[in-house]
């Protein structure tokens, strides 16, 4: 369809209005939950990725394709601390990207783990750097792992043990990866495509353990001297077969297993019978470690992916809305420090999918029978993921509205997306039990609309020229985030007046807040607490002080 310039804008606010119309620094601990091709009801490819931090400000990255003269260079700038690492020579061309997704349907997410302290890198690749990098330079999976491999080669590797999620329409890789420290700039690493009809996972904690050493299909390679180099540092003495990377190279600990390997448990433990068999390695690292991928009972979707990371393990023995820990109001959050110490014992607090402190999120759904401009799908979340609306981004969008746009944890914007996330997610943080049906009804709504416009846009998008569908992907995401934000200012505001003053007002049929004959705001109900393992605790820990007692005058 060739029109002119002026039809073309004409026809992206036709289109975006009626698709559209209905819709009422530091990655500190990550989560990526995986599901390949066949374990999902449409046939895409599906990542998530939790950018969980205490001071990483909820925006959606975009870096525009580009051509390069010869002899150009790239600063590396190291993603964590902004600190300009080194330049490395630039390639003729690069693709264009948004958020950790990149023109052709190529998306990399991470989980730190840390490892060995000695094994730090010494090298001007940080990880975040090489995700980046690696989208502008690489199309599909296979060709990231050579890209990313070959960088920390050239350049040496900066950061320490790292798991990466790399995937394309086609396939899904889990990529474990740790430097040599000071013995040598470069890195030892393995990586495994994920089997079609499976589900597999990463979280902070290295996932491959054995290993086959001799794949024929080529879906597992590793370095070249990943169990030498292992030998040579005195982390492994017996046969190459035995070898098991996550055992060599990471510390294996309770921390890692109940604050990282439990939530890919939780993944699997909603989706696959027979997850109770790994409970003891959750808690004790007795048995058998729990695989790498698990092919579950039925197909997801997007929509499944995008409520597991919503997930505090309900439902399970590590269920954060029922220890006393959760207060009266069921609060399935615990803030920092996540260890405390009780009579010189020590305790931690469980550390779920869905925390408080995540910058940014996604769900990302790739599909290999879409055209190239839609092939790369998504959904982009600030803040919690908990209480956030997910918004679908297809990887063709070149505009990031300004909700989505630049801005810090220090300065409040009312205009901002993430802000107004964080308004809803922190009063309900006092009040969890009471708030969170107020907010899961207008997240529903906006979401279930949202996904409704998506499904026409992928049906409707291809009737139009390429270069105009892409356009009128732009002026969709631009009219999603700023529905979804205006939505979410008004839930804030509705939180704050209903639950004012720990009361709670009174509601007509259409959710006007009640008034009486007179006109004046009618008596609030008096909430209370909803656990009474709160009055219990406090009867026991103030003895008679507050006992009601008989008095004789």
């Amino acid at each position: 369809m060739n029109i002119s310039a002026r039809l073309i804008h004409g026809a992206a606010i036709a289109f975006a209005a009626a698709v559209a119309g209905g819709s009422a620094l530091t990655a500190d601990a990550c989560t990526s939950l995986i599901a390949a091709k066949g374990a999902t009801a449409d046939g895409s490819v599906m990542v998530t990725y939790a950018a969980d931090s205490h001071n990483l400000y909820g925006e959606l990255y975009r870096q525009p394709a580009a051509d390069h003269p010869k002899g150009a260079m790239r600063p590396v700038i190291e993603w964590d601390t902004n600190k300009h690492l080194g330049e490395i020579p630039e390639v003729a061309h690069t693709y264009s990207t948004v958020g950790n997704m990149n023109e052709h349907g190529l998306v990399i997410a991470e989980s730190t783990w840390g490892g060995r302290e000695e094994l730090a890198g010494t090298g001007i690749i940080d990880y975040g750097s090489l995700i980046y990098i690696t989208l502008q330079r690489a199309k599909t999976a296979r060709e990231a792992i050579k890209v990313m491999t070959q960088l920390v080669k050239d350049y040496g590797y900066a950061s320490s043990g790292e798991s990466f999620s790399i995937a394309d329409p086609d396939e899904v890789w889990v990529m474990d990866l740790i430097g040599k420290g000071k013995t040598a700039k470069d890195a030892v690493w393995v990586a495994r495509r994920v089997p079609d009809g499976y589900i597999s996972g990463h979280a902070n904690h290295p996932r491959i353990h054995k290993f086959p050493l001799k794949d024929k299909s080529g879906e597992t390679i590793y370095s070249p001297d990943v169990i030498k180099f292992a030998r040579q540092q005195g982390y492994f003495d017996g046969k190459d077969e035995d070898f098991d990377f996550s055992k060599a190279y990471a510390v294996t600990d309770f921390g890692a297993l109940r604050g990282c390997d439990a939530r890919v448990w939780s993944y699997f433990n909603k989706f696959a019978k027979g997850m109770d068999a790994y409970l003891p390695w959750i808690d004790r690292a007795e048995g058998e470690p729990m695989p790498l991928w698990v092919k579950p009972d039925t197909t997801l979707t997007a929509n499944d992916l995008k409520w597991m990371m919503r997930d505090h393990f309900e439902g399970t023995p590590y269920d954060m809305t029922e220890d006393v820990g959760a207060g009266p109001f069921k609060v399935p959050y615990r803030w920092r420090p996540m260890e405390f110490e009780v009579d010189s014992v020590k305790y931690v607090h469980e550390r779920a999918i869905a925390t408080q402190q995540t910058g940014w999120s996604f769900v990302a759904q790739l599909r290999s029978d879409l055209p190239d401009y839609l092939k790369g799908l998504l959904w982009f979340g600030t803040d919690d993921a908990n209480t956030c609306v997910y918004l679908p981004v297809f990887c063709s969008v070149t505009e990031i509205p300004m909700q989505l746009g630049h801005g810090d944890t220090n300065t409040f914007d009312r205009n901002s997306n993430f802000w107004m996330n964080n308004l809803v997610a922190n009063q309900a943080y006092n009040r969890y039990s009471q708030m969170i049906p107020d907010i899961r009804k207008v997240q529903k709504n906006i979401e279930d609309s949202i996904a409704v416009d998506v499904d026409k846009a992928i049906r409707e998008l291809p009737q139009f020229d390429s270069e105009d569908a892409k356009a009128l992907t732009n002026d969709l995401l631009a009219i999603w985030a700023q529905s979804a934000t205006d939505q979410y200012r008004d839930l804030a505001t509705f939180l704050f007046v209903k639950y004012m003053d720990g009361n709670i007002k009174k509601q007509n049929p259409d959710g006007s807040f009640l008034r009486t004959e007179e006109g004046i705001p009618a008596y609030p109900e008096f909430g209370g607490y909803d656990d009474p393992r709160y009055f219990e605790n406090i009867a026991k820990t103030t003895g008679d002080r507050l006992k009601v007692r008989d008095i004789k005058y």
